[in-house]
């Protein structure tokens, strides 16, 4: 299935007739209404499938293409990503260590369209993994409650992380079992706490009281049940930010389309000063996270090693950029932003505004996100090693065909090399020496060389970090940085490696989109308002209008959105 395949299948989603749009999603969300009609549209379509190895039956490619995908469904109802996609975490822990007969079985039920639950969190713990309670005693007995299950109401099977060790990460195994015919005295499932967003997804508690465990439910070995879950979860973070995309590009669109039509004295909403600086914000937001996104997605076809760290500082940027964007939007909407009824469109934005809170979290808080990653910057900015150039050019270049996703090369730790900043010195030379002699492209050149020298200091910031009396909170605002910077430096490399091509409908070789995008994420990594780089971030504003105008959708890549011409 293409981009393009799905936006005919789906229709146009202004169309407040279509049972796919947004009129439907916000009446839905109105109703806490798990979205069925739609899921059910995208199953028969194979949708479903494009997660799924294909060993497994399924369809998928690459991250980058289902990124696309799942950024193209979830602009209509991000609810569509949980509802057809909850079981990729699950799926991803039993590609890394379960039995022959543990993936055959979960393919059966994935590829019917059911799901496999994935059970780790508890609500007395949440991201305190190694405090969860839920044990799996030595005669076979499971007793405890696993919290916010994604689709867990409804799964076929499940597959939980429980306790049977006493102390350190190797004190977790997992099991995969079957839910179907489990009586009732031994499995309660319970509707989890209701959501302020993506309201009527299924999550659920399970609660498990003396539950016999069959001998061959065991995953992979005694101890590293844990290890699995968090490895898959790097993956994992790739499709909670094509929800955040998906999200970000209708909130974007939705103002675009009030702003440009709206009178404001003599002129439009649109071209008002400060209206039109909020909406570039909003627009260099977006292209800074669909960048940050997009090239994750490919990074870890080349190098899953460092998604211990890559995964998590994307998501970071991702979820903050499309957070900020939407308060931006809303900004420039004003009381449109707060109507429910008695507007096309009413309703939607607060929808897109729930929802992306509950993304933003949804698999990691933003404390845990940091805390995951901060311990590892040092060896990554002290020092570290550099990696292959010929890596960073087939991540970059995105006409560069990726291998094949290996999830078993995935790992707990980066291992001395960020394949995006241990090149970027001798990258931003070239980017400003390639700039050098254009007047107008003189503050983009200015931007680069800032971002070296930034990038540069980080190995001071983690010694800084550590010394004795230092700011309790400095390793993690050093990881903060990192995420930023780690960004930027990801927007330089893929102008870079693709001054040849159309980027976001831009002649090849522009740097207006560059400038925005670096002038956000350094406004960002110095703890400044992004508004302070008014004038820089307009090209973005232009591209995004451009785009919207040729119904495309907000990304690098030249997706065409419903009506389809």
């Amino acid at each position: 299935m293409t981009p393009e395949e799905l936006e005919t299948l789906l229709g146009d989603p202004a169309d407040d007739s279509n049972p796919y749009g947004f009129a439907a999603a916000v009446a839905r969300d109105e109703r806490d209404e798990f979205p069925a009609a739609l899921c059910e549209a995208l199953v028969g379509a194979g949708f479903h499938l494009e997660y799924l190895p294909q060993e497994w039956g399924g369809t998928f490619e690459s991250f980058d293409r289902a990124l696309t995908l799942v950024r193209s469904a979830a602009r209509r109802d991000v609810n569509v990503m949980p509802g057809t996609m909850f079981s990729i975490i699950a799926a991803t822990c039993l590609q890394l260590h379960g039995s022959v007969e543990q993936q055959r079985r979960a393919m059966e039920i994935l590829r019917a369209g059911g799901a496999v639950g994935f059970a780790l969190t508890e609500i007395e713990h949440g991201s305190d993994l190694l405090a969860n309670e839920v044990r799996l005693s030595p005669d076979g007995r499971l007793d405890g409650e696993k919290w916010m299950v994604g689709l867990g109401l409804r799964c076929a099977a499940a597959y939980v992380v429980a306790r049977t060790g006493e102390r350190g990460p190797a004190a977790f195994s997992a099991v995969l079992l079957d839910l179907a015919d489990v009586p009732e005295e031994h499995l309660s499932r319970v509707p989890a706490p209701r959501t302020g967003g993506m309201r009527g997804i299924d999550l659920a508690t399970l609660r498990f009281t003396g539950l016999p465990v069959p001998p061959g439910a065991l995953v992979g070995k005694e101890g590293e049940g844990l290890e699995a879950a968090v490895k898959a979860q790097q993956a994992v973070r790739l499709m909670s930010m094509a929800g955040s995309l998906g999200i970000a590009d209708s909130a974007v669109r939705l103002t675009l389309d009030f702003a440009v039509n709206r009178r404001f004295g003599r002129t439009v909403l649109a071209r008002s000063p400060y209206p039109r600086r909020e909406l570039a914000v909003a627009a260099a937001a977006l292209l800074a996270a669909d960048v940050v996104a997009l090239t994750a997605a490919r990074g870890v076809h080349v190098v899953p090693e460092a998604f211990s760290v890559w995964a998590l500082s994307a998501k970071h940027v991702v979820a903050e950029a499309c957070d900020e964007l939407i308060r931006h939007c809303g900004t420039v909407l004003a009381t449109r932003s707060v109507l429910r009824e008695g507007e096309h469109g009413a309703g939607l934005f607060q929808k897109l505004q729930r929802d992306s809170a509950v993304v933003r979290v949804i698999d990691a808080s933003t404390l845990a996100n940091l805390q995951s990653y901060a311990g590892q910057l040092p060896m990554l900015t002290e020092g570290a090693g550099r990696p292959h150039p010929a890596a960073v050019e087939t991540v970059f270049r995105l006409e560069a065909q990726l291998p094949p996703y290996e999830p078993t090369r995935l790992d707990m730790l980066a291992g001395g090399v960020d394949p995006v900043l241990a090149g970027l010195p001798e990258i931003a030379e070239f980017v400003v020496a390639a700039l050098e002699g254009d007047d107008t492209a003189a503050p983009v050149a200015a931007l680069v060389a800032d971002l070296a020298d930034a990038v540069a200091g980080l190995g001071e910031l983690t010694r800084a970090a550590r010394q004795r009396g230092a700011d309790p909170n400095a390793s993690l605002d050093a990881a903060e940085r990192y995420a930023w910077l780690h960004a930027a430096a990801s927007c330089v490399q893929l102008w870079r490696a693709n001054r040849d091509r159309s980027l976001y409908g831009t002649e090849p070789g522009s740097v207006g989109w560059l400038g925005a995008a670096l002038g956000y994420l350094l406004a960002r990594a110095e703890g400044v308002d992004p508004r302070h780089h008014g004038g820089l971030l307009l090209p973005a504003l232009d591209a995004v209008s451009a785009l919207r105008d040729a119904g495309r959708l907000m990304t690098a890549l030249p997706v065409q959105l419903a009506p389809i011409p």
